[in-house]
């Protein structure tokens, strides 16, 4: 890809690994909510409900209807509410906090099933103090229905999963801990996302992982986190991440790219033309498919240049699976520029509508990460004296 035009403001390289961190958490957890009140609909009904592109948070689709209307009810989606993509991002980095190490699959197993099944917490959209399982979809049920009641091999549960971004929605974590090493990532989400996806899902998980990673490296542009994904991804993940990238080089603005990048990833999804009505054929597995919501974020993070509003916004405005496109493009533009670049307001009333501290999960995994690196260090320095040692 053409790296010309592309420009570096000496305030993001010297950004440190907390700053990143800190910026990919809040930056997803802003645009899971932002996108979740428009999750589902097309961008022309979004116009049409809004009166215009949406610019911020808004408020539920069907108002004070939000409790009944189908088929939103019973979710409080909007007002600033984070979505299970937020909820599962910061309950897997709980599992980096016990663990402290890197995870596997036997980590998903271990430590993540029993806090959705036993950790109370207030989720949002519920507007109640409850287990997470009570508001995480099918699709992640399926880890509690196969690790904790099937007792299935963590390494081979995913399989006869729904392929969905399920596991690729909450996947920023790994990216994290692994921060600058984009093939170290992809492995390690390959395996933690394995209790959980097969075919392009996990696929999926391990590439955006991937481009977590690599966004967090000092002198990344958005040209080279998409780089480092295809230099990763495999099958259709990396044909429609390519085809959405040629059609994103050609934009400035989100208004422009909807519909282009819509028309580039559409041969790629299984899902087809409406969002709330699958094609027959839709989340079955396949190596040539993709999931949607992972190029069509790293298109808007081309068409933004790595700006965060204009990324983000293009995201939430896409609609369809809109909430973790916004989950996902707001992680990496965070990781790319930190936290500053990032709204305060929207920041700020999100965290007291969702009664979330988004700072938290930054710091603790920050440590998290600085612990594991050392660790890294400790295993290859033994590894190279050991490897050293045979070859004398």
């Amino acid at each position: 890809m053409d790296n010309s035009g592309m420009t570096l403001t000496t305030s993001y390289t010297t950004l440190t690994l907390a700053d990143r961190i800190t910026g990919a958490l809040v930056g997803a957890a802003v645009g899971d909510a932002l996108g979740g009140p428009v999750e589902g609909y097309t961008p022309e009904q979004i116009v049409e409900r809004h009166g215009g592109r949406v610019h911020g948070v808004v408020g539920p689709w069907h108002g004070a209807d939000w409790r009944t209307a189908r088929p939103i009810a019973p979710y409080h989606k909007g007002d600033g509410h984070v979505t299970d993509d937020t909820l599962m991002t910061h309950a897997l980095i709980r599992v980096y906090e016990k663990v402290r190490d890197h995870l596997d699959a036997y980590a998903i197993a271990d430590h993540l099933v029993p806090d959705l099944i036993s950790r109370p917490l207030w989720i949002p959209e519920l507007e109640a103090e409850t287990i997470p399982l009570h508001r995480i979809f099918l699709a992640e049920k399926w880890l509690v229905a196969r690790l904790h009641y099937g007792h299935v091999d963590p390494r081979e549960a995913g399989t006869g999963n729904i392929v969905n971004c399920g596991a690729a929605m909450y996947m920023a974590p790994v990216g994290l801990v692994n921060a600058a090493n984009p093939a170290a990532a992809y492995a390690e989400a390959l395996d933690v996302a394995a209790p959980h996806q097969s075919s392009y899902g996990r696929e999926a998980a391990a590439v955006f992982a991937a481009a977590v990673a690599a966004a967090c490296t000092p002198e990344a542009t958005a040209t080279h986190v998409v780089d480092a994904c295809l230099a990763l991804a495999k099958d259709g993940t990396r044909a429609a991440i390519e085809a959405v990238a040629e059609t994103a080089c050609g934009h400035t603005d989100f208004e422009s790219a909807l519909a282009p990048l819509r028309a580039a990833v559409a041969p790629f999804d299984t899902v087809g033309p409406d969002y709330r009505s699958p094609s027959l054929g839709a989340r079955r597995p396949s190596r040539l498919h993709a999931i949607e919501e992972l190029p069509i974020a790293l298109g808007m993070l081309l068409v933004a240049d790595g700006d965060f509003r204009t990324a983000v916004l293009g995201a939430v405005n896409y609609g369809r699976d809109c909430d973790s496109i916004a989950t996902m493009a707001g992680a990496l533009t965070g990781a790319l520029r930190g936290e500053g670049p990032i709204p305060a307001a929207w920041a700020k009333q999100i965290a007291e509508a969702s009664r979330l501290d988004l700072h938290a999960p930054a710091r603790a995994l920050t440590e998290v990460a600085l612990e594991v690196y050392e660790k890294d260090r400790t295993r290859r320095t033994a590894h190279q004296a050991a490897f050293e040692a045979l070859t004398r």
